[in-house]
């Protein structure tokens, strides 16, 4: 069994059954002859000719928050680019948290630098409706039901597993979580952000919950193993990256799979670097895209979707070790890379991954437990 159909394939709350009132779109700047602000899809537009004449009109885009080194982000901004010249991409704060991508739209609000689209984890997406506009791109259908919000609020579009990457020269092969509260250990494992703002450190919990015989219906086993870490002195409070990893500093890292995956490619030759998904339950997870509803470039940040959810993007997704949301529809139409689909990881095992119920639950218990457990 493919990753992909584990994925899909588990037992998910719909998050298109949860009624989710669609925000009226703010603002009424025209693009072209259409307003770009209330488009729900290309069909609004006229044609996908018409969308793209629109974003040309507009002539920018603001992303925030995509690292290049993400999911293989670099190389997805960089076609954009290629294919549509005459729009000036904007890349901010690449390394700042879902829940900061929502701050700068609440400072921005109102100026050209407002961010025109979000990237975020589903706790913070389930969070910050209020700041999304409905779309549905042309792909929709291929999209799995329970990977989107039903109006096109917010929609999946790549994922993984969490996984623990570490430099085999530091420190011994973990065989389990609980390893990693041994002394070997010690002042070595980190964690990618705060899981009170941040997808990945979220996730991060969630894994430590069930591989602790926890359930996602209440994240307190994982705030219970980090606290452990974390009096063991072993938990080291930075955010891992391409340099601290390099240098020695994260010698272990919690993280999505392709990721630390992509950690090892990029510093081959220069840092080992090994990865590993814990037997037992695995925790699985999508981060979302969503367009601001205030976009200060409506037209463009629409654009911005179509091109995300293309054959050719979601298979840039899969070149950067993540887990298109559309495989499992490209794979039975024959326009998935089969080579890389093949090569996806197979993990053994239940997999798990929170509803929305679940995700707004456990974010509400990480604020109030999250700082004194680990302080």
């Amino acid at each position: 069994m493919t990753i992909t159909r584990i994925l899909t394939g588990t037992a998910l709350v719909a998050v298109s059954a949860i009624t989710l009132a669609a925000c009226a779109p703010a603002g009424d700047t025209p693009a072209g002859d259409v307003d770009a602000t209330s488009a729900t899809s290309v069909a609004d537009f006229g044609t996908f000719a018409d969308l793209e004449a629109a974003a040309k009109a507009e002539g920018a885009l603001n992303v925030i928050a995509l690292p290049r080194d993400w999911a293989n982000y670099g190389e997805i901004l960089d076609l954009f680019a290629e294919r549509y010249p005459e729009i000036t991409i904007t890349e901010a704060s690449p390394d700042a948290s879902s829940a900061e991508e929502i701050q700068a739209a609440d400072n921005l609000a109102g100026q050209d630098t407002a961010p025109d689209v979000f990237d975020v984890g589903l706790a913070v997406a389930l969070s910050s409706t209020d700041y999304f506009a409905p779309y549905k791109v042309q792909t929709w259908d291929d999209i799995p039901d329970a990977l989107k919000e039903s109006t096109g609020l917010f929609v999946g579009d790549y994922g993984g597993y969490m996984s623990v990457g570490y430099d085999p020269d530091a420190v011994p092969a973990p065989e389990s979580l609980q390893d990693l509260l041994g002394a070997d250990y010690l002042g070595k494992v980190a964690i990618n952000g705060d899981p009170t703002q941040a997808g990945a450190a979220f996730a991060a919990v969630g894994m430590a919950t069930v591989q602790n015989d926890g359930t996602l219906d209440d994240f307190t086993a994982g705030i219970d193993f980090f606290s452990e870490l974390n009096k063991a002195g072993n938990f080291l409070k930075i955010d891992p990256t391409d340099a601290t990893i390099a240098s020695g500093e994260t010698p272990v890292v919690f993280d999505w799979d392709y990721l630390n995956t992509g950690y090892a490619a990029s510093l081959e030759g220069q840092r080992n670097w090994e990865v590993v998904v814990f037997p037992g339950t695995a925790y699985a997870g999508y981060y979302n895209q969503a367009i601001n509803k205030d976009a200060p470039h409506p037209a463009a940040a629409r654009l911005w979707q179509e091109f995300l959810y293309s054959d050719e993007v979601q298979n840039l997704w899969l070149k950067g070790g993540a887990r298109p949301v559309r495989a499992d529809a490209m794979a039975e139409a024959g326009t998935i890379d089969e080579e890389l689909f093949a090569a996806l990881p197979v993990v053994e095992g239940e997999t798990v991954v929170p509803t929305a119920e679940q995700s707004e639950a456990a974010g509400t218990l990480l604020g109030e437990k999250w700082a004194a457990a680990v302080q």
